[in-house]
């Protein structure tokens, strides 16, 4: 019997939440989808003017705070801790804040995805255990801590179990300390690597990912690249699950005519970047953008302090998947590297029983 999809609402591991700040402390927020979710990675970004993003998740914990846009340090003391007051089990609790996350009178947009709920436990799968992995085996998503302290030296091929159960197509890194943000992307190649807090084009190194592609239940580092004994790391590892997430590469024609990319599910959320030259990071959801052609006029970045803005990155979101309706380098370059994506589901194309879902 085919397998169409694990999920048939992808609101139960998945949501965007749209709200505006009221400066209070302690204010409640649930999603306003069809499920009830308990996120266990946040990530914020106000909408109508300059701010930091800003992302929580439960292995950390609800007052630590990381900058996608930036290198800071996580935040373990001062205003930053809080401004997420709790996780929930139907939604989140903001803390009192003028501007960033809860600024009275100001717009905006929360992402958030369910790992194994709670903090987890410790990961022994690879040749570094980690502190604790929070891993949900269905929706293909993990968060884990880690530290280096334990590698053979400071020039060694290591391995951390990321608890998927699926082989990682997307993992993205960030050391506690001041340092980037390090994604890797199984189209991009398991010699390259992006930074999600810069610009620039995949850069060939293959020590970053000890030059190996993930397995169902490690992936590879190499401490000649990360160092030994190293700031804890935070680590976010991600798989495909048909119907419900895709993390893939399509080149661009650059022309308004563009192509048409499936995912095998109608997109809720879709970050893209060219990997084989500079360009921000782009980031569109199906809340903020209600009819086609989207993002035009609501652009985000996720390297940036940007308020929305016009980005002329016109495509459409279909059933299946998505279809480029603009020639802007950005998400229609020609570049042979292509431009890598992660997508996840508003609604899944065909159900768990084959029955084809109906469009929004």
């Amino acid at each position: 019997m085919a397998v169409y999809t694990q999920i048939d609402n992808p609101e139960l591991y998945f949501q965007t939440e749209l709200y505006s700040g009221d400066g209070s402390t302690d204010v409640s927020h649930t999603f306003d989808g069809s499920e009830d979710m308990q996120p266990d990675m946040v990530w914020f970004k106000r909408l109508n003017g300059s701010a930091n993003h800003f992302l929580y998740d439960a292995v950390r914990g609800a007052n630590r705070s990381l900058v996608p846009n930036d290198t800071d340090s996580e935040a373990t003391s001062g205003e930053q801790t809080t401004f997420l007051s709790s996780f929930d089990s139907d939604g989140f609790t903001l803390g009192d804040d003028s501007n960033n996350v809860n600024g009275s009178g100001q717009s905006y947009v929360l992402w958030g995805w369910k790992a194994g709920g709670g903090s987890g436990s410790a990961n022994t799968d690879g040749s570094i255990n980690t502190t604790s992995t929070s891993a949900n085996t269905t929706s293909k998503f993990s968060i884990s801590k880690f530290n280096t302290n334990t590698a053979t030296s400071s020039s060694s091929a290591e391995t951390i179990g990321h608890g998927l159960s699926g082989v990682a197509k997307m993992v993205i890194l960030k050391p506690l300390g001041t340092d980037s943000w390090y994604i890797f992307h199984a189209r991009a190649g398991n010699n390259t690597y992006m930074t999600l807090d810069g610009t620039g084009a995949s850069t060939t190194n293959t020590n970053t990912w000890n030059n190996t592609a993930p397995t169902s239940s490690v992936f590879s580092i190499n401490t000649t690249f990360w160092g030994k004994n190293t700031n804890n790391i935070a680590a976010y590892c991600f798989a495909d699950v048909q119907g419900f997430s895709k993390f893939g590469k399509y080149i661009g024609n650059g022309n308004s005519n563009g192509p048409f990319v499936y995912t095998g599910f109608r997109p809720a959320f879709i970050m893209f970047k060219p990997a084989g030259e500079s360009a921000d990071w782009t980031i569109c959801d199906t809340k903020r953008n209600t009819f086609n052609p989207i993002d035009g006029d609501s652009t985000l970045n996720a390297n940036l302090t940007s308020a929305e803005h016009d980005g002329s990155m016109d495509f459409d979101i279909v059933s299946n998947g998505f279809k480029v309706r603009n020639a802007n380098t950005d998400n229609n370059s020609s570049n042979s590297a292509g431009i890598i994506y992660m997508a996840f589901a508003e609604q899944t194309f065909v159900n768990s029983n084959g029955v084809p879902c109906n469009a929004r």
